[in-house]
Formats: structure tokens, sequence, C-alpha cells
């Protein structure tokens, strides 16, 4: 009776230590960054989707945290603040006196622009200690907060000391946790799989690198923060930190120890680093010293080709470009055709090709009235040939229009005679001044293209009447 007394005395035992396990639901954390240096595509990652919806001002996710050891689960809230400053008076909705001591802080910045990292991650670490300096939280809560952030320091290195009053005195090395904000933080450098492509395009070399890394480590040093080197698109470290969060927040198990040999995937955790530590990377340092002006050895560039290969070139939709092209030809058949051709046919023409003169045909249509097609020729077809052939109609007018004692001796045809309107030259005789000769056939041609630009298309009977009197004139004048 008494052993089962003790077997029920045990369950209900682990029931209640088991019940009072249970993850917390009021930790939060709050991510700060600029703009475009991956803090929407990190919350992403860590939920475990491909993408989310970015918003302005002050943005709120949340992460599924799982015990699967203990079968328990809960929500971390995530908030996620503007780059832009003047959305700072936002994080009164994020960090408050009430949730201090249950928020942690992720400072975000990307290799993508390295000439700024430490510019951001001053201006907002210095942002945030302006805010907690003016948040009403009582100094000995404050104290108890730095003190706190000092024993979990120590507890990494094993080097903890404690007086009567429970407070951990300091046991730090140089410029560790001299800026303590009595907060858990995370500095995550995003983007680094942008290091090749500086390599490449910018000429850095390991040694710029090396430089960046020291500089954001001892930044680190004094506000007691990790280190994550990670990258969405390679997926490098971001599993590792979503276990290091789960470790820092709900104290899970985390056994990963620091990682320094790949340059695109360091993990340094909060109180493992320290001056001497970091001075191993100065050994590599040939032409650049680590003390020297952050900006004056990490440059600001020009954003080159391969910084914009990311970007996505949108094709036009089929059916925009295809009105597009209509619109080009229906404008091409608007302009002014050439005198006497209708405009649809010049635009075919253009499209088609322009046969010789000889072979065109052309529908002459009078008051609306289509008469049948007729072969014309070259005398009377210039309106309808190209510019060359157009030369060679002048010419031939010119002929026909000379004065006696210049003009070729023209006879008509049996084909004239029967009816038809073509004429043939028999015999031409030119007069012995050539240049002369020249200059007045090129007066003649320009006052022709005169007249004939003025002439509009006409009716067969039209140009049966034009070519006799044309020739009844030469008759005359011959005689």
């Amino acid at each position: 009776m008494q052993e089962e007394e003790n077997l029920w005395n045990s369950m209900l035992i682990s029931l209640k230590e088991k019940g009072g396990t249970r993850l917390p639901t009021d930790k939060s954390m709050i991510i700060i960054g600029d703009n475009q240096c991956g803090k929407t595509t990190l919350v992403a990652k860590l939920q475990g989707i491909d993408d989310l919806t970015k918003g302005i001002g002050l943005e709120y996710a949340y992460i599924d945290i799982r015990d699967d050891y203990k079968e328990d689960h809960t929500k971390l809230n995530v908030w996620v603040q503007d780059g832009n400053p003047k959305y700072s008076f936002l994080l009164k909705f994020a960090l408050s006196e009430k949730n201090f001591k249950n928020t942690l802080i992720m400072f975000v910045v990307s290799m993508k622009t390295p000439w700024n990292i430490m510019d951001q991650l001053e201006s907002w670490a210095t942002l945030l200690q302006d805010y907690i300096d003016n948040l009403p939280i009582p100094s000995e809560d404050l104290r108890e907060y730095r003190q706190n952030c000092i024993k979990k320091w120590n507890e990494y290195i094993e080097e903890n000391i404690g007086d009567k009053n429970g407070y951990w005195e300091p046991s730090l090395g140089d410029g560790v946790l001299t800026r303590n904000l009595g907060l858990n933080i995370i500095v995550v450098v995003t983007m680094t799989d942008y290091i090749s492509i500086l390599e490449k395009e910018n000429d850095y070399k390991d040694e710029h690198f090396d430089f960046i890394q020291q500089a954001v480590r001892k930044f680190c040093l004094q506000y007691g923060a990790s280190l994550f080197y990670t990258s969405a698109k390679e997926d490098k470290n971001c599993d590792l930190l979503y276990k290091f969060l789960t470790h820092k927040i709900y104290n899970f198990s985390f056994k990963t120890p620091a990682l320094i040999v790949e340059k695109d995937a360091v993990f340094i955790p909060a109180g493992w680093d320290s001056m001497k530590k970091i001075s191993i990377l100065y050994d590599n340092m040939q032409t650049i010293r680590p003390d020297e002006f952050y900006n004056s050895v990490i440059t600001k560039v020009n954003t080159r080709k391969a910084f914009a290969k990311d970007h996505e070139i949108q094709a036009e939709d089929e059916q925009v470009f295809l009105n597009k092209q209509l619109g080009l030809l229906n404008q091409s058949a608007s302009q002014q055709s050439p005198i006497g051709i209708p405009r649809q046919d010049s635009v075919m023409r253009s499209l088609t090709g322009v046969s010789k003169s000889g072979d065109r045909r052309l529908s002459l249509t009078s008051q609306g009235q289509g008469s049948p097609t007729k072969k014309i020729d070259p005398v009377k077809s210039t309106n309808t040939s190209t510019p060359g052939e157009g030369v060679l109609a002048n010419f031939f007018n010119s002929l026909l229009h000379k004065k006696s004692n210049q003009s070729p001796v023209l006879t008509k045809t049996t084909g004239e005679l029967s009816g038809s309107k073509s004429l043939s030259l028999e015999k031409t005789e030119y007069h012995t001044d050539t240049a002369a000769e020249l200059d007045r056939l090129a007066k003649r041609t320009l006052n022709l293209s005169h007249e004939m630009s003025t002439e509009t298309n006409s009716s067969e009977n039209g140009i049966e009447e034009q070519i006799s009197t044309t020739f009844g004139e030469k008759s005359s004048s011959e005689c």
C-alpha cells in the first residue's frame, strides 16, 4: 500500500514539474537595421517560409518555437523596426519597462555594403541607448539587468565570481561590456555571399575581410553581443541562428562552439571572444593597420554589374508589345506618302519592296469609279516610281518638251495610232555643247518636278487627252 502511494506521489510530482516548465509566451525579439540590409528575408528564413511581406514603420511577426523533448511549443514575438530613423518613436510599442528583461535585440547589417557596417552599428546602438535612458526603469532593476549580462558572459567562460548579495562582480577583459545596455544582443551580418563578388569586382583581399571582422568583433565586445555571419541565399548559419535564439531566450541546449574558419560563416557566442583572440587576425594584415579609421580602409565604391545581377528583368507582355508594333504601322500609314500613291500602298511598298516600273500596275480611280488596270508608260508614271526611276522619267519628259531645235525627234508608233498610250523614241539628237545641255536639262527637270507635284491621278480619258495635246504641240513645233 505504501508503494502505491509513493507511485502516485511521484506521478503527481512529475506532472507538476512538467506543467511548471511550459515555454513562456512573453518573450520578444526586436530586429533593428537599415533598409535593404536583409531584415525581412532573415525573419522569413527563421520562420521557415520563402518570402515575407514587407511593410513600413514597425512590423510584427512571430517564430514558432517547439520543444520536442517536452512536447511543448510557443511563439516568439518578433518586431522589425523600420530602417528610417524617423520611425524610431515606434520602439515604445515593442520595448517598455514591463517587457525589458524578456526582450532580445538583434542588430542587422549587410556585407553587400561593407563600408556602411560600422556607421550603422554605432548609429543604431546610440539610438537604442538614448531610448533606454528615457525609459522609466528603476535604477535597481536596471543594475540587475546589467549584472545579469555580466553573469551570462562569465558563465560561458566559467570564470564566475559572486558575492553575498548575489551579484556577479566583473571579471572581464579589455573592452568587454563597456557599453552594457542590460539586454541580450546579437549582431547579424547578412548577405555574406557578396564576399566573392567583392573579391572579384572590387579587388577585396582576405585582409580586408579580416579588418571588417575585427572591427565588428570589437563592437560586440563593448555590448556583450554574439556575432553571426549569415547568407539566406546560400543557407549559411540560418538554422544555427534559430537554435542559438532558442538557447538564449528559452534555455534550450546548445553545444556548437565558435566558428571562425570560414570567413562567410562566422559564429562567435557572447563570452567566448576577447581582444587577445581578435589580435590573431592582425597577423594576416600586411598593408592595413588594425587601428586605422574604418572608412579609410573600407571605402565606398560604385555599384557595379555584379551588385545588380540579382535584379529581375521583367519581359514585356506579348499583347502590349504587339499593340506597340501596330501603333508604329498605323503611324507610318498616316504619314505623307509619295505623290499620287495611296498611303496604304506606300506602307505596303515599304514592307514588300518596290517592283520595276515596267512591271508596276496601278488602278486608276476617277470620281469614285474604278477603271480597268492599265500599264502606265514611264513618261507618265513618275509619281509611282522610286527616286532613281523618277529622275529617269523626268529626263525623258525633258526630252519631250525641248524646243524644236534641241528636242529629240519623236514619231508615233503603230501602237499609239491604234489607241495605246505608249511612246517610243526613235531618234535622239543631242547638242554638241554637253555642259550647256546638262544645265538646261537640270533646270527643265526641276520645273517638271514642281509641275508634277501638283498633279493628281486622273482617269484614263484624262491621260489620253494629255498625251494627245502634248503630241499636238510637238507636231506643230516640229512642222
